[in-house]
């Protein structure tokens, strides 16, 4: 077999570990500073989701499901299926997962919001960023939990740094595109009755931009939740954590009922967060 020159040999591998090694000698203070803010906050989400009862939990979701969704019956489903987890023994973990999920989404709007409404307003900046989202969106996701050991360990701030870098680009792509698809004759007539940028973006263009958002926030938070088993790998508690040792015990039933759990959770954020994105377009 014919073997390929050596002078064609690209070492990108030696130049991303050298970055590497520069990034946690000088600046490993500073991510050890951001973990422990990160920590914290998961902790405040995790204590309040297990801190609710139950039975709140259940009829607020089926309040909201029969309030966004328009039809009593689809609030009593989305309940049902919530109490088939509580039901499988899994209330717990699943408070876990959705707390890990609830802190990814957060900073993933804080980060993607902002990046998006930049992109729209630059087009050098938009030409730039988008190979960049193309590039996190079709990495494979193992591969977010290398950069995420190396910073912060194990333990839930890694796993909620490779949620958010696999979860972020679909907000950050809607919130563009929402506003670039703003008309541009209702932006000259808010400029024209004498409304400074600021205004233009806050009071016109993200308010017609909101359907989109949404949609971006409903894929965000859907792609979160697929991290979920991914993420158990580096110290996730949660439903994910179920499956990967039903995995290792080869326990069928166990890994079938944490794995339907996750199921039930995904069918409900993404119901609620459809029906929010549904009402924003009417």
């Amino acid at each position: 077999m014919l073997e390929f020159p050596d002078f064609f040999d690209i070492p990108l591998a030696e130049v991303i570990d050298k970055g590497m090694d520069w990034l946690l000698a000088n600046w490993g203070g500073f991510f050890d500073l951001v973990g422990e803010g990160i920590l914290k906050l998961l902790l405040y989400i995790e204590k309040f989701f297990l801190w609710l009862p139950w039975p709140v939990v259940i009829l607020l979701v089926g309040a909201a499901g029969w309030r966004l969704m328009g039809r009593w019956r689809y609030g009593i489903l989305l309940a049902v299926l919530l109490l088939l987890i509580g039901g499988f023994g899994y209330w717990e973990l699943a408070m876990m997962t959705l707390a890990l999920v609830t802190g990814a989404v957060l900073l993933s709007l804080v980060i993607g919001i902002p990046a998006g409404i930049i992109m729209a307003k630059n087009d050098l900046v938009e030409s730039i960023v988008k190979p960049i989202l193309d590039a996190m969106q079709t990495m494979p996701s193992f591969v977010y939990l290398i950069p995420a050991l190396m910073f912060f360990g194990l333990g839930k701030v890694p796993a909620l740094f490779a949620t958010i870098i696999y979860a972020v680009p679909p907000v950050i792509r809607l919130t563009n595109v929402g506003i670039r698809e703003v008309s541009v004759s209702v932006v000259e007539a808010a400029k024209a009755f004498g409304s400074n940028p600021w205004q233009v973006l806050f009071y016109v263009e993200l308010p017609l931009a909101r359907p989109s958002i949404m949609v971006g926030i409903n894929q965000t938070t859907m792609m979160a939740l697929a991290m979920v088993v991914i993420s158990s790998m580096i110290g996730a508690r949660g439903l994910g954590l179920e499956v990967l040792l039903a995995i290792n015990r080869i326990e069928v039933g166990r890994g079938f009922e944490a794995g339907l759990c996750i199921v039930i959770l995904a069918i409900i954020i993404d119901r609620l967060t459809n029906a929010m994105a549904s009402r924003q377009k009417e």
